[in-house]
């Protein structure tokens, strides 16, 4: 028999009678002769809420404690998709993380997988029992529970699948992945297929449909990855490598991302010493920055720009109060109403003029940019959160998304 590991997200699993609705689907497949594999989120917003309860008795709680909340959430779904597998009249068993062998480290909230013992999972189908895994878990070196960060369940179920050397197949409220958000922009397109590639730089982009790690590790072990809606019933996006059945576009997909702050720093003093400070706090305080930017050097001074995630900003307070204790002339300047806007596509390493596009459409819609950074395949401005359905409605239409 084959096996397939399926992923089901929060919204799959919200309620009793959609954990039933996911026990009939696997037991069609099971009944179609596979070995069934089935990692859960949490129920609906249940992570988010154990989130603000933690935020309410700390701004920055113990992460290894946070862990231990937060895995609960999947937990709970596991174990009550066993219970209705088994009411159903078939053999179920459900497994926390460690149960299902995932060994991480021990950065806690965003713990990476190291290996999975994968002889317990293979002991239990060998058995004929669909196995309920807790998605978004693992266990490290100390025995301490971690979590893998959000979209961590989507990572779980690919690493497993690479393992077991199945495909790996998520289902979410969504019909796959479209060529932007449809939610803004109406017109935009459902892709048949997309490559690990495009897919990693618009999952990590803000793309919120599959977890970057989760592709990065499809492409790394070859298994073929496919999102759909979770009812089963329309075709939905396969994610794989790059072939010459695959039309190539110029631009595959765009993404807008509300979820970063800015964070300006005005009349640093241009020595490397003062800037390699701000950057080895910057890490030391474990803040994700990404996009970048200085201006020249005027009268001995630059101005440092980059983004973060807004969850940071307690930390961000904290550093910028710390940097004026050795830079006290600085300036700095925050805004969190602006959104990243990005566009994907291998066809960019052949076609030029994108980026004079964009700017056409820019200066067409009067859309100011504080920061544009680019890669082979990707370029990335930051704009007004204001002017962000004008800027993704035109450079859909521009590129036929």
């Amino acid at each position: 028999m084959s096996i397939i590991v399926q992923k089901y997200g929060g919204t799959s699993v919200a309620t009793i009678d959609k954990i039933k609705s996911v026990a009939k689907l696997l037991i069609k497949r099971k009944e179609s002769g596979n070995n069934m594999v089935a990692v859960v989120s949490a129920m609906g917003k249940t992570t988010d809420k154990l989130i603000s309860m933690a935020n309410e008795i700390s701004k920055d709680p113990s992460k290894r404690e946070l862990d231990m909340l937060i895995s609960t959430g999947e937990q709970v779904t596991s174990s009550l998709l066993a219970m209705t597998l088994k009411e159903m009249g078939h053999n179920s068993i459900a497994l926390t993380g460690f149960q299902a062998g995932i060994m991480t480290g021990n950065q806690h909230t965003k713990a990476p997988i190291l290996d999975i013992d994968i002889e317990k999972v293979k002991k239990y189908l060998s058995q004929g029992k669909i196995v309920i895994v807790a998605g978004f878990q693992g266990i490290d070196e100390y025995g301490d529970i971690t979590t893998l960060g959000r979209g961590g369940s989507d990572t779980t179920a690919v690493a497993l699948a690479a393992k077991l050397n199945c495909p790996c197949e998520i289902y979410t409220d969504v019909k796959g992945i479209y060529s932007t958000d449809p939610g803004i922009y109406p017109d935009a397109k459902k892709l048949d297929y997309i490559s690990y590639e495009e897919m990693m730089e618009m999952a990590s982009l803000g793309a919120k449909v599959i977890e970057t790690r989760a592709v990065e590790m499809g492409r790394k072990y070859n298994v073929p990855i496919y999102i759909a809606l979770n009812n089963g019933e329309c075709l939905g996006t396969y994610i794989k490598e790059f072939d010459e059945s695959m039309e190539t576009k110029v631009i595959t997909g765009l993404t807008a991302n509300d979820d970063d702050l800015m964070v300006t720093i005005n009349n640093v003093p241009y020595n490397m010493k003062h800037i390699y400070s701000i950057f080895d706090k910057l890490s030391s305080m474990d803040i994700n920055i990404d996009m970048i930017s200085q201006t020249a050097p005027v009268n001995g001074h630059v101005n440092i720009s980059f983004t973060a995630p807004k969850d940071n900003r307690y930390l961000i307070d904290r550093l910028i109060d710390e940097l004026k204790l050795t830079m006290n002339e600085i300036k700095v300047d925050i805004q969190e109403d602006i959104t990243k806007i990005s566009v994907v596509g291998l066809g960019m390493r052949t076609q030029s003029g994108v980026a004079a596009r964009i700017f056409k459409i820019f200066a067409d819609n009067n859309i100011e940019f504080k920061q544009v950074t680019t890669s082979e395949i990707r370029i990335s401005y930051t704009i007004n959160t204001k002017d962000k359905k004008k800027a993704i409605s035109g450079i859909a239409k521009e590129f036929n998304l």
